[in-house]
């Protein structure tokens, strides 16, 4: 190891982290720009853009704060202090936040009005009769539910949510005293925020206006006694992350709704704030909220881009929307048997969300009212707001089965839901965990134990993903269901584990984080590296979120200089540099940005002519590596090995939404003139359409559907970061 840190550990050869992210953002502002992808597509695009940026700044961009304050010196992966990695974040992102508003205001706003839509940009564009419109509007409406504040002697600058809207406005009283005074009202929540005009033009444009601009048109209404000087609307984001002491946390749950009370007024990140705003009402809004000249951002169009996502929502624009696609049907589950029958017949491959998510609530539901089942253990990370399968859990419970169910706490901000469901769960009888001290259980498992004639057999479901039913329309993952008696071992001690036993002294088929998981990833990667230097053929293709581990990446470097092959599809953050001479030259890195959020972990290597191919939960990073429980489960079957492989080759061929890293850092999308165009979400579609109805053929060869499935549009996209 000695020989790995001395080469490939120099900080000059990694890439940070965050710096790397943005990239990843970048990337989906570069669909949003794109004019060969469906016009509202866009506009989803862009609203991510916003999402994912406001997350990093409440998390990451906190993290790095916190360290500053804490005079924590330490560099990182890249060699950079945390104060170093602020300033190159700030200009980065400033740059970042101009592109967005310049795709907006540049090229969204005039397609969208050439094509019967237009967004006011501000309440001084309204024609008479919608003026006339907006201002009853609020009167009725809106009036009602503001609450305008002074700043004084006597009322001190208030707290501001995070994540809220709000207008602020310099006033000064018409009694003819010259002060000039601060205010300012929260645009609430609670009403929606894009208000469609009534149509008086006869050019058929449909015309809206956002809340706060109606807002700022009668905001002289709230504050009658003064005269508005000047209103502007503004946003801020507070540091949204906590840490918790979970050994000195009696009780985990109260804990966690404490601090989720707290992240509403963390220190100030960032302040967002309409471009041409008086600098005297700038200057009090600094001062109020303490927040630094980098953490301003003068916003040249509408705060808060995530409406655009509602403003897909519109009805009449279907034609400027990707043609949606249905999740099909498990082809070995197309018959008249039950999951468990089916089961048996050998293991199952789910691709989602080209196939259905069914199978998963269905197997949990089946089990849930199945008079053979006695118990029903499972890990919940991140759920829907309805979930079907916590629903089923509560079922199994109040038919008088054993269920015991991991409940994930620490889900970043998605706590309050956990919370919810796990007394929920708590209420119907379900036996409730609440995880490891100190680590995570990001790991997806569901375990099944029947009574059958030939005595307990257990069914285990394994997964890349959730279970959410609503994000598995969307996020692209895999999952095995099998009941390999060396499997339902392992996930008997994994959920032993995880309710207070200690490990087994030996596993069979599961490797898990944080035990030995890393281990396992480097010595696999060391010996396609020993192959390759023996003189045989070494080849690694890994498929995963992110990449930022040191001694995976070091260990990459080394496996590519003996002349390994390695082909990455990694979706976000990649601290690796890829195509560099005598250290990386061997190494290529996709990133897709899709229809789909690109979700999967999978993981192939070679082994000299002996291929093993794995999936799970982890990404290479210390995080799931080294704090969090994680599962990798092994794919044997001949069939099922075959078909995870040809995922992973039709995503390396992709060359529509593909972006590769080149050797400085930069992505750019495949050069794809004169080639066959390869769009891998799309052919995934395709084949499992083809799949389905082949199987349906098949069950029923007199029946011949001559429907032809229209695929979606060739270059449309939506991604969440």
């Amino acid at each position: 190891m000695a020989e790995i840190e001395n080469i490939y550990t120099e900080p000059k050869n990694y890439v940070n982290r965050e710096l790397s992210w943005l990239e990843f953002n970048y990337r989906i502002l570069h669909e949003a720009r794109d004019k060969g992808i469906p016009l509202f597509e866009r506009l989803k695009f862009l609203s991510i853009t916003a999402s994912n940026l406001d997350e990093f700044c409440m998390v990451r961009v906190a993290s790095l704060k916190d360290q500053v304050h804490a005079k924590y010196k330490k560099t990182d992966i890249a060699g950079l202090r945390a104060d170093e990695q602020l300033a190159l974040i700030s200009e980065k992102t400033h740059r970042l936040v101009e592109l967005q508003y310049s795709t907006y205001g540049r090229s969204l706003l005039p397609a969208l009005k050439q094509n019967g839509l237009q967004i006011l940009w501000e309440h001084e564009e309204l024609t008479e009769e919608e003026k006339t419109f907006v201002d009853g509007y609020f009167r009725e409406n809106v009036y009602p539910v503001l609450t305008p504040m002074a700043v004084d002697s006597s009322r001190p600058f208030p707290l501001i949510r995070n994540k809220s809207l709000n207008i602020a406005a310099l006033v000064q009283k018409k009694s003819g005293d010259d002060t000039l005074e601060f205010a300012m009202v929260q645009v609430p929540s609670v009403l929606p925020r894009i208000v469609e005009l009534p149509r008086g033009g006869q050019d058929g444009v449909r015309r809206i206006i956002l809340l706060e601009e109606i807002i700022e048109r009668n905001i002289h209404e709230l504050f009658l006694n003064y005269n508005i000087v000047s209103a502007h609307p503004f946003r801020i984001m507070r540091n949204a992350d906590f840490t918790l002491d979970e050994e000195e946390a009696v009780d985990l749950l109260e804990e966690i709704q404490k601090q989720l009370k707290k992240r509403q007024w963390g220190e100030v990140i960032r302040l967002e704030i309409e471009e041409k705003v008086d600098k005297r009402l700038l200057k009090i809004l600094r001062k109020g909220l303490s927040v630094e000249s980098a953490d301003i951002f003068e916003i040249g169009g509408p705060l808060d881009l995530t409406f655009l996502m509602k403003l897909y929502g519109a009805s009449g624009f279907d034609h400027l929307k990707a043609k949606p696609y249905v999740p099909q049907p498990v082809p070995a589950l197309m018959n008249e048997d039950d999951i468990f029958t089916n089961i048996r017949k050998g293991d199952i491959l789910l691709h989602h969300p080209y196939q259905t998510f069914d199978p998963v609530v269905n197997f949990v539901r089946k089990a849930a009212r199945d008079p053979e089942v006695l118990a029903i253990k499972q890990t919940l990370y991140r759920v829907s707001g309805h979930s079907p399968i916590v629903a089923a859990l509560a079922e199994a419970a109040d038919n008088g089965k054993q269920v015991s169910v991991l409940v994930e706490l620490k889900a970043r901000f998605d706590e309050e839901n956990n919370i919810n469901w796990a007394k929920k769960l708590e209420k119907a009888g379900c036996h409730v965990i609440y995880g490891l001290v100190g680590l995570k259980t990001h790991c997806k498992i569901t375990l099944v134990v029947r009574r059958e004639e030939d005595g307990i057999r257990r069914y285990v479901h394994l997964g890349t993903g959730n279970y959410n039913d609503s994000t598995a329309r969307l996020y692209t993952d895999c999952g095995m269901m099998t009941c390999n008696p060396k499997i339902g071992q392992d996930a008997t001690a994994v959920f032993n584990m995880l309710s207070g036993y200690s490990e087994p002294p030996t596993w069979n088929k599961l490797s898990l984080a944080p035990l030995w998981l890393r281990g396992k990833f480097i010595k696999m990667i060391r010996r396609e590296t020993e192959h390759a230097r023996a003189g045989g053929y070494g080849h690694i293709m890994a498929k995963m979120n992110s990449l930022c581990d040191k001694d995976i990446i070091a260990s990459l470097y080394e496996a590519s200089c003996a002349g390994v092959k390695i082909n990455l599809v990694i979706r976000g953050i990649c601290c690796l540099k890829a195509g560099v001479p005598g250290l990386s030259e061997n190494i290529s890195v996709h990133s897709i940005v899709g229809n789909f959020l690109e979700h999967a972990r999978i993981f192939y290597f070679e082994n000299d002519g002996s291929p093993e191919v794995y999936m799970g939960s982890a990404d290479w990073m210390p995080r799931n590596l080294d704090k969090r429980v994680e599962i990798m489960f092994p794919v044997e079957d001949p069939d099922l090995k075959d078909q995870v492989i040809h995922i992973l080759r039709v995503q390396l061929e992709d060359n529509v939404k593909a972006h590769i890293l080149n050797p400085d850092g930069s992505y750019e999308k495949v050069d794809k003139r004169g080639k066959e165009l390869v769009m891998a979400q799309q052919q995934f579609c395709d084949e499992a359409v083809a799949a389905a109805e082949a199987k349906k053929q098949e069950a029923n060869p007199s029946v011949h559907d001559t429907r032809r499935f229209v695929p979606a549009e060739k270059e449309e996209e939506t991604d969440h970061g």
